[in-house]
């Protein structure tokens, strides 16, 4: 492994107003010294803005307080010249591409946003790092990539190719490409499967956000698969405690038997490696939801909860094997779904309602 210290260098995070993304960042600017953190994000509704707002006003606020320098670009990575542009003009050593259209469901009725942002944007940053001098490409990759796959926990070294929804072969195929640009460019690159990603400023179209709305609107929440769903919830703070730590230590380049290069590259999970049934999630985060106020102590869940059958593209189980991340980087997430649920109702009562 090729350490990398991140103090002093130029560092771009795509995506830098979303989720992962804007925490990524304002980690950044807290711990590192001297550096020029580059965001860029489109910008656009897929969820409500005001939410993407927000965590920018939040960085610009972590930046004036900060030794780290901080520009953010509205722009789109499927943009060929905007990425052009930014490389030439910033000329980033460590690149952290953490933007994409998410989401299983949203990619069976708008098949084009990931297209163009999943794989063409995602082509766009890979040329870029060809043409520039890049110590480490680091990119989400999903748990979804797995599929519909029987054997868990998760392990990279399982076989995926039978994705289920056309997101995860977007994700599947950013692994692919990222291979070939290490391959033939011997650009390191190391890709990481995130599972369930959640917590606070979250994305509304996940689960627990949904639900919360929901509930607070006196509507039904659809538990999927009658109840028999798990998922490994992973805190966002410790989503990029991983990836802070792995920007550090990129896949070290190498010559083959044929004095060719061995492909600099790698992929992690990122996951809780603790899978929790929907139902002890809901029941949990009710209970954090009423202790933070945002529902009142005398509500009746059952009346607003309904078991629904599996829907197109989901999956009954994700269990992250973090095995190889514990070895590679001496880490494994480990916050309690009661604590990052608790955090997240907290702050939902002080966004929404307070």
């Amino acid at each position: 492994m090729q350490k990398i210290a991140l103090n002093h260098k130029t560092i771009l995070v795509t995506g830098g107003a979303g989720f992962i993304g804007s925490n990524l960042v304002k980690r950044l600017l807290v711990e590192t010294q001297g550096c020029t953190i580059v965001s860029i994000d489109n910008m656009n509704d897929y969820y409500d803005v005001r939410l993407k707002e927000f965590r920018l006003k939040e960085l610009d606020a972590v930046a004036s307080q900060c030794q780290s320098s901080y520009h953010f670009i509205k722009g789109d990575i499927a943009d060929k010249a905007t990425i052009d542009g930014l490389f030439e003009e910033y000329k980033p050593s460590v690149v952290v591409n953490l933007a994409a259209q998410a989401g299983v469901r949203y990619s069976i009725t708008n098949p084009d946003a990931y297209i163009q942002s999943n794989l063409i944007g995602f082509y766009n940053i890979l040329e870029a790092c060809r043409h520039n001098p890049v110590e480490h490409l680091v990119y989400a990759s999903s748990s979804s990539v797995y599929g519909s796959n029987k054997k868990v926990p998760y392990s990279t070294d399982d076989k995926v190719d039978n994705p289920v929804s056309l997101y995860a072969a977007t994700k599947k195929s950013n692994e692919l490409m990222a291979h070939a640009y290490s391959k033939l460019y011997n650009i390191p690159s190391t890709g990481l499967r995130f599972f369930t990603v959640y917590g606070p400023a979250g994305r509304p179209d996940m689960a627990y956000f949904g639900f919360t709305n929901k509930l607070r609107e006196g509507k039904t929440i659809e538990i999927f698969n009658f109840g028999n769903c798990k998922r490994d919830f992973t805190y966002v703070d410790d989503i990029v405690e991983g990836v802070v730590r792995i920007m550090q230590g990129a896949p070290e380049k190498k010559q083959g038997d044929d004095g060719l290069p061995l492909p600099p590259y790698a992929v992690y999970n990122i996951g809780n490696n603790s899978p929790e049934n929907l139902l002890t999630f809901v029941d949990i985060l009710q209970q954090e939801l009423i202790r933070a106020r945002v529902l009142p102590e005398d509500y009746d869940f059952e009346a607003h909860k309904k078991l629904v059958p599996m829907q197109p593209g989901d999956v009954p189980v994700t269990f992250a094997d973090t095995s190889a991340l514990e070895r590679d980087y001496g880490y494994k997430p480990g916050t309690s779904l009661r604590d990052g649920l608790r955090a997240f109702a907290e702050w939902y009562y002080e966004f929404y309602i307070k």
